[in-house]
This record gives C-alpha cells, structure tokens and sequence, in this order.
C-alpha cells in the first residue's frame, strides 16, 4: 500500500507505540500481527504436494511435484496483493510496493524437500514470509521500502546435485555451464527450465544486481537441538558455517588375510580407521561449536580373507570461523602422515568443495533481538550449520536469520516438527523485523 510519509509516519509511530506497550505484559497478552490459524493451514495445505505415507515429503527441485506446489504457492501471493516475477532460474518473486524509491527489503524461503524429507525445512519461512505480507495489508502498514517474498528454487540441491542451486544462480555463482548439466534420467538442467516455462537463452537475467537489496531476512527451523533443548523460542543466527570436504584414499598392500604375519601387514582400513577417529579427536580438542564428520567409507578389494589395499572415505569440517576450519585440518593432515608412517601407507586427499562461512550484518541481528524483545520472546545467538540459500545472497547484501525450534533437532525427516505456536512466534518476529529495519536502514 503506498502513501505519503505523513501517513507512514503515522503508522510507524503506531506500531512503535504498540511495541513499547507490549514488552511490559506477559507473553499471552502482547499483540500479534500475524494469523497463526491462517499460517498453519497453509503448512498443512503444502505438505499434501509430494506427502508419503509415513507423513513426511518428497518434493524434489525441478520435478512434477515442485510444479504442482510452486502453483498453490503462487496463489497465495496473489491473494495477498503481491505482484509475481519469475526469474530464468526459477526462483519466485512477490513485490509490494514501498512509499519511497529504495532498494528491497527480500524475506523467504525455499519449498523443495529432500527425499523422504519433513514439511517444515524451507516451508515455514516461505510460508511465513507470505503471511507477513497478509498481516501487514490487513493493518493497513505502508512501508518505506519495497518488500519482495522470495521462493528461492531446489535449495536442497537432491536434483542436479547442487545445493542452493536457484540462490547461488541469482548470486552469481553459478553460471551458464550449469544448463547442459544432466540428471540422473538424462535431462539437461535447460530442459527443466523449459518445462517450467522458462527460458534458459534468458538465463543471466536470473543474476541480483548488487545494490537492488536492502537487506536479506530468512525464517526457518533450526535444523539442530539447542533452542528445543534450552526451550527459548528464537534464534538469531550469527551467520551460517564454513563447510570444507576432502575425499582421502589410502593405499596400502592387498594380501593374503591368513597367510601375512599382523606385524608385517600395510593394512589400508587400519589406516583409514585410525584417521576417522583423528578427525573426531582434533575436532573435540577445540574450543566452540565446530563439527566433523567422516560419513562412508570404501574398502577394496572387499573379502574376508584378504588384507585391504585401498580405503577411500570423505572427510567435512564445520565452523563458523574459516580460520579454525583450516586449523583442524592441518592438524588432521598431521595426524595422517603419522598414521602412515606407523602403518606403512599412504594416504593423499583432495579438496572437493569450499564453501566460506557468511556472517550475519550485526545491525540485523540486533534488529531480530529488538524484534523478539518488543513481542515478548527470549532469543539466543547461534550459528546455522546447514546451508542455507542466505548464505549465497550475503554476498549481495547485508543478511539475517531469525530460527525456531525444532523438535529434538531433527530435519530433513518425516519426524521434523516445530510447535505451532514456535511457528507463529518467528512469523511474529518476522514481522516486527522488517518494519524495524525499514525505519532503520539509510538510503
């Protein structure tokens, strides 16, 4: 809704005045903008896009299902006024008009799931950006800066194999090489892009100009134990972590299992087993949050009877310091090359994906602490350890992330559950963030 700045400037001391009121009153009695009832049917209603039997989904990006559900989607940003773009990637864009000529405060999420995933990884923050829109037309609220819902498209990455994919398009980190990449049935990325009606001869229009954003909000589940455990309703994201993989193959002397004495074997899976157990060993020697993990492993020749040659098995670090990620793995590199000279191996890893840490602006993130403060919700500063499609648009404009619990931290499974009410709360929270940032971002 447009109007001149007396009549935002009404509004937004309204709103104001209603916040300052709120933060004295128990949490039951604060105002709430956004429609719980409203945002759970909509939950509801996508989760029947691609639903299993065992209650969770499998909405692949790109694929029949996503299509079907993209279109309900899209109905519900129409009715709640937006104006819908598309871009060449796919990627869905819903605007609503600000009061002034400024750049674009962009709030969503994504839709698509992994196989056999859960209905509120990516749902609740797609959903709940479309119903803040929803509350703010029915206050009546005008903004100074444009608002744009965004759905970003194949986030999980299951189809082409690319996390982020639709992100990391509009970012500028992918680019046209990506249109003859096939998938597992032998259809090229272009002709998913025809399919959905787009086309890919278009495809660097998908590309952000830098500066078109204000800023960049996220909503989503946690993915993770900590606020379900310490029972605080919002997270502020400190920024989503470094991911640094290798694949290592150890090489030693196939031979006979029965026949070779056990102090004269160059045994590759003793070696490679000793190097699990030093990625653990150096990431629980840090101080922090920081992860490792060791997820497979692939043993040759693979008998019984025979000593193994070769052992072949990935190695991910996690942490939102990119400098302690390079830390853990030179003292893990170390920890190798004893293991083999006391097995008598070698062992050689390569790096297969780099992807830096990205920080959260910290004048967003005391803008979602203000936010949570002003409804009533305590809030905790964690990091995100899942990739996330914020990660790629950081490189864009300044960005943050508002997390809600989830049950026991589990996601990307049917079992994924976050509370209505939690669900409500970040929608909330949303909310009163955007407005906060549009009185306070400059020109």
């Amino acid at each position: 809704m447009l109007c001149d700045r007396r009549c935002w400037f009404m509004s937004l001391c309204l709103f104001l005045a209603a916040t300052l009121a709120s933060t004295t009153g128990a949490q039951s009695s604060l105002p709430q903008h956004v429609d719980s009832q409203r945002l759970q049917s909509t939950l509801t209603k996508l989760s029947e896009y691609g639903r299993n039997p065992d209650g969770g989904v499998t909405r692949l990006g790109y694929s029949e299902t996503d299509m079907a559900a993209r279109e309900y989607v899209i109905g519900l940003m129409k009715d709640a006024g937006l104006s819908i773009r598309i871009d060449p990637a796919g990627n869905i864009f819903g605007h609503r008009d600000g009061a002034e000529k400024l750049p674009i405060i962009l709030f969503g999420s994504h839709i698509d799931s992994v196989v056999h995933g859960g209905n509120y990884d990516g749902d609740v923050g797609a959903l709940g950006a479309i119903e803040v829109i929803r509350a703010l037309n029915e206050s009546r609220t005008p903004t100074r800066h444009p608002l744009e819902v965004v759905i970003w498209t194949n986030e999980e990455g299951n189809h082409f194999g690319i996390g982020t994919l639709g992100s990391g398009i509009a970012a500028g980190l992918i680019g046209r090489e990506i249109l003859d990449r096939k998938d597992d049935k032998g259809v090229t990325f272009s002709e998913w892009l025809r399919r959905y009606g787009l086309d890919p001869a278009a495809f660097g229009a998908a590309r952000i100009a830098k500066g078109a954003l204000a800023v960049s909000l996220e909503l989503h589940i946690e993915q993770g134990p900590t606020l379900y455990e310490k029972g605080i309703p919002i997270g502020v994201v400190q920024g989503i972590v470094a991911v640094r993989r290798w694949v290592c193959v150890v090489s030693g002397s196939a031979n006979h299992a029965g026949t070779t004495p056990i102090n004269r074997r160059h045994d590759a899976l003793v070696a490679a087993s000793k190097d699990v157990l030093a990625v653990r060993d150096v990431v629980r020697g840090e101080t922090g949050t920081q992860v490792g993990n060791v997820g497979m492993m692939k043993v040759e020749p693979g008998a019984p009877n025979v000593i193994p040659g070769r052992a072949e098995f990935p190695v991910e670090l996690r942490d939102l310091n990119d400098a302690k990620v390079e830390r853990m793995w030179d003292h893990v590199a170390e920890r190798f090359r004893q293991t083999d000279k006391d097995e008598g191996v070698e062992t050689h890893c390569q790096p297969t994906d780099e992807v830096n840490s990205a920080q959260s602006d910290t004048n967003v993130q005391a803008a979602i602490r203000d936010a949570a403060k002003s409804a009533g919700l305590a809030s905790l500063d964690l990091p995100s350890f899942a990739g996330q499609d914020s990660q790629n648009i950081a490189k864009l404009a300044p960005m943050g992330m508002i997390f809600i619990p989830s049950k026991d931290g589990i996601s990307h499974s049917p079992r994924e559950y976050s509370s209505p009410e939690d669900i409500a709360a970040g929608a909330e929270v949303l909310y009163r963030t955007v407005l906060l940032l549009d009185q306070r971002l400059e020109p």
